[in-house]
């Protein structure tokens, strides 16, 4: 799954997640996009036992609050399934202003491909209480408000 300094020591319990598109591109802009990413989180709900418990796509990053039977394993199947179809995405579209970005901010060391779209790792960060769990969701749900995209969160 890339290089990362964050471990997942407990693979069964809620962790936040932060997902973020390379160079902080603006992949989510579209419904197309966005629909790549929850059909993933759908599949994964189902193959992976994935329980989501919050989140939130913005146009170059998610977050989300989940769990699954082996979280590195769903956020590595979710990282390169995503991954592919968005460049399936962008492709079919003639989106070569994106599509040269991904290739030039690839990192040196991933030889194996000429884009990248995910930045490495996904900052897993355990939730040992409810009191964090709440935390992180309401981080979750305020985050377009703070940014100006809604006024206010609709829970």
């Amino acid at each position: 799954m890339g290089r990362t300094r964050y471990k997942i020591y407990e693979p069964t319990h809620p962790h936040f997640v932060t997902c973020t598109i390379l160079h902080w591109l603006p992949i989510f802009t579209r419904k197309e996009s966005v629909d790549i990413i929850l059909n993933s989180l759908k599949f994964l709900q189902k193959q992976d036992n994935l329980k989501l418990h919050a989140y939130v796509i913005l146009e170059n990053h998610l977050h989300m609050v989940l769990r699954s039977d082996d979280l590195q394993k769903s956020m590595e199947s979710f990282k390169k399934f995503t991954a592919r179809e968005i460049l399936k995405l962008l492709k079919r579209e003639n989106a070569t202003t994106i599509l040269d970005q991904l290739a030039f901010y690839k990192k040196a060391h991933r030889k194996e491909k000429s884009f990248q779209v995910w930045e490495e790792g996904y900052q897993p960060k355990l939730i040992q209480t409810e009191a964090i769990l709440k935390v992180k969701i309401d981080y979750i749900n305020y985050n377009p408000v703070k940014r100006g995209y809604v006024d206010k969160a609709v829970l």
